[in-house]
């Protein structure tokens, strides 16, 4: 495996892949941001007027420290935890808006959705150059995401035809799969496409991403920077980071 920070990259050497969604291949992390700022603002808000506390909004550095690659109440509980609140966990199945890590997080989920339809979504292009390329060499290639949104998504985005392998928050709740940073979901991508970690580059964009990927031991983890992160990204994990895969193409393929 390579060093962090000094990696011998030979694309070549790896039989798979394996691509995070949102912010890899989908331009949806940006309306992901969007939907859970607007979610705990009009919570925060509403909370700080009934206790008459001082209101401090969700920012850009929350949603990359908690929220950011986890499964979505997984992710709700982290941030409010740092914000010293507690709640109850509620259920899947609460209303969208009740005072429950789930009912925030079905709040969010709305959000999210009514966005997509009214905007779309649109995948980034020298992503998709880069799964072309790879493919063309009879290698494998796996998505994953810890949204049970995810295979909507990829179908907006007109993407899904591309992959062998989709693993999304619906096997991680029907499997039990362990949220990022636990490596769960890419090695359960690992095992549907036949390939072990160590012959697997795994490509994301989220800390907790780079540090299962990590975890999971798998051969190459490549960080990319799409929210200014790159330094975080190279410390928790990644051989390598780059802002956009399309700087991957002068990388050895012999």
């Amino acid at each position: 495996m390579p060093e962090p920070g000094n990696p011998e990259i030979k694309l070549n050497h790896y039989t798979a892949a394996i691509l995070d969604m949102d912010g890899v291949i989908t331009q949806s992390a940006k309306p992901h941001f969007h939907a859970w700022k607007q979610m705990f603002d009009d919570y925060l808000h509403e909370r700080a007027e009934r206790q008459n506390e001082y209101f401090k909004p969700f920012t850009q550095d929350d949603y990359y420290n908690y929220v950011d690659g986890k499964p979505r109440y997984q992710g709700a509980k982290s941030f409010l935890e740092s914000r010293g609140i507690s709640l109850e966990q509620g259920s899947p199945d609460d209303p969208p808006g009740t005072e429950t890590v789930c009912g925030l997080g079905n709040r969010k989920n709305d959000y999210f959705l009514n966005y997509l339809r009214e905007n779309g979504v649109k995948p980034y292009e020298s992503t998709i150059d880069f799964i072309k390329e790879f493919k063309s060499e009879n290698k494998f290639i796996a998505a994953i995401s810890s949204s049970r949104n995810a295979k909507a998504v990829l179908k907006a985005a007109r993407v899904i035809d591309f992959f062998d392998e989709i693993v999304d928050g619906v096997d991680t709740r029907e499997q039990n799969l362990r949220g990022k940073p636990d490596p769960d979901i890419f090695i359960e991508a690992a095992k549907r496409l036949g390939v072990k970690p160590k012959n697997t580059i795994i490509i994301e964009d989220a800390i907790a991403g780079v540090q299962a990927g990590r975890a999971g031991k798998f051969g190459l983890v490549i960080g990319v920077n799409r929210s200014g992160q790159n330094i975080d990204l190279e410390k928790k994990g990644a051989d390598i980071v780059v802002n956009d895969l399309s700087e991957l193409r002068g990388i050895d393929h012999e």
